[in-house]
């Protein structure tokens, strides 16, 4: 086994190759940043801040990697000891809030050199609006939302360990080196390697996808015009430009609350509910009964995987093919059982996925594509998971744009802490959708996802003519 300064080197996973499969496309490696603030109503002692998160670095293998090339270009990683590290402190407080996070924002936007280096930013921050807490910059090389969360949580668990009586310190990270180990047997020609080859090649041979744009027909019958082929069923979805905004709908607590009584009754998860909504939703647009949209998978099912930091997920379409006479609530459930079914053989390579189904179904140029819509639901917040013993002490989440996004559209779905309400966060390529497009899909999302809950006998057709 090689080393590097010393220490041992192992191969990328599948997950992380996926991040360089696309990256050297776009203009800046800020297309890997995750920017985030987690701030609170509450005077934070700023020493013993700055100790608990040298700690939570200490605790988590995932945050110390570092990555390397080798003389072939080829990347490695490797994992390095703990060194306590000055943590930045800014005060915005004699600002505006605007500025605060105009600056935030800028910093997203910064890429991180990616060799031999740290490949996170905490800054402590105190804000205009009487909150303080930590700004938070990672790379999604070696950190996705789920272990950015657990390790914010660390930080604050470790923070009112120390400053609040009857807090218990916080349980172990687990070790980010012995899921890499798994991963990289299982990528070894492993016989759950083989399953999971076998099962998404049967499923990819079943039938060639249709592309479902949220504006209906349009990018498809001007790709069928542009390669004057009447029966091509891919078209562009991305712009050649990757310069991108974010835009945020906000759903109240309420109106939630009342999606999440129906997922709990009936037994689904809410990524259920959003893929039956925007399945729904391009059914009415584009009149096809075969809609396919990229459903992103976490890959942290075990308690240790959940806790290992890292980056772990892996994106496969989910295809559905519902008759409009098909009723609401069966719809979702075959959702679920196809969402299963995946779950389950997740581990694959999904650059092997999309390279096998280019290969079954050859298209006449590059970038052409079935799924408009990539979906991720993240359910883990902080409020149900570690600030419970804050009490009712108030407390706010923002993420911030890094301006490149390498494909059309991607939508988040994300608990909002101060009321658990829903974000629906469109991350999108400014030349590719628009404000007003995205805020069409979001309200008739919504129309449909409400008229669903409320009857769930309904039939898809009836739903597409109520809304």
């Amino acid at each position: 086994m090689k080393t590097r300064k010393g220490y041992k080197v192992y191969p990328l996973t599948v997950a992380q190759k996926f991040h360089m499969y696309y990256a050297p496309h776009c203009p800046s490696l800020a297309v890997l940043n995750i920017g985030t603030s987690l701030t609170i109503e509450f005077e934070l002692d700023w020493d013993e801040l700055k100790r608990a998160v040298n700690k939570a670095y200490e605790r988590s293998e995932g945050m110390r990697v570092r990555f390397a090339k080798d003389k072939e270009g080829n990347y490695y990683q490797y994992i390095v000891k703990h060194e306590d590290q000055d943590i930045e402190f800014v005060d915005f407080s004699n600002g505006t809030m605007e500025e605060a996070e105009e600056t935030m924002k800028a910093w997203t936007r910064v890429p991180f050199k990616l060799e031999d280096t740290q490949l996170t930013r905490v800054v402590m921050i105190k804000m205009p609006d009487g909150f303080n807490g930590l700004y938070f910059l990672g790379q999604h090389m070696i950190v996705d939302a789920q272990s950015l969360i657990c390790f914010l949580k660390d930080i604050i668990e470790l923070y009112c360990n120390a400053k609040f009586e009857g807090v218990p310190y916080p349980k172990e990270m687990t070790s980010y080196l012995e899921q890499l180990q798994k991963d990289l047997a299982y990528e070894a020609g492993s016989k759950a390697q083989k399953r999971d080859i076998e099962y998404f090649q049967k499923e990819i041979e079943k039938g060639e996808p249709i592309f479902s744009g949220i504006t209906g027909r349009d990018k498809l019958e001007a790709a069928r015009e542009m390669f004057k082929n009447p029966e091509l069923r891919t078209a562009f979805s991305a712009s050649g430009d990757t310069t991108s905004a974010l835009d945020i709908f906000h759903l109240e607590e309420e109106p939630t609350k009342r999606l999440m009584d129906f997922c709990e009754k009936y037994h689904v998860s809410l990524a259920c509910l959003l893929l039956m909504g925007l399945r729904t939703y391009l059914q009415k647009m584009n009149g096809f009964e075969d809609v396919s949209i990229n459903n992103a998978i976490a890959r942290r099912a075990t308690l240790k995987e959940k806790k290992c930091g890292g980056t772990r997920i892996h994106s496969f379409p989910i295809r559905t093919i519902f008759p409009e006479d098909m009723k609401f609530i069966d719809g979702v459930f075959a959702i679920r059982d196809k969402q299963n079914e995946i779950f389950r053989h997740a581990n694959y390579d999904p650059t092997a996925y999309f390279a096998y189904r280019s290969k079954t179904y050859p298209q006449p140029h590059a970038g052409l594509t079935y799924e408009q819509i990539s979906l991720t639901y993240q359910p883990l917040t902080l409020k149900e998971k570690g600030l419970d013993q804050l009490g009712d002490i108030r407390y706010k989440t923002k993420w911030y744009p890094n301006g490149t996004c390498p494909q059309a559209m991607y939508l988040t779905v994300m608990h909002r802490p101060e009321d658990n309400g829903l974000d629906f966060n469109f991350e999108h390529q400014v030349k590719a959708v628009s404000r007003d497009e995205l805020e069409y899909l979001y309200y008739y999302l919504c129309k449909i996802m409400f008229k669903g809950v409320e009857n769930p006998d309904l039939t898809i057709g009836e739903i597409i003519k109520l809304v």
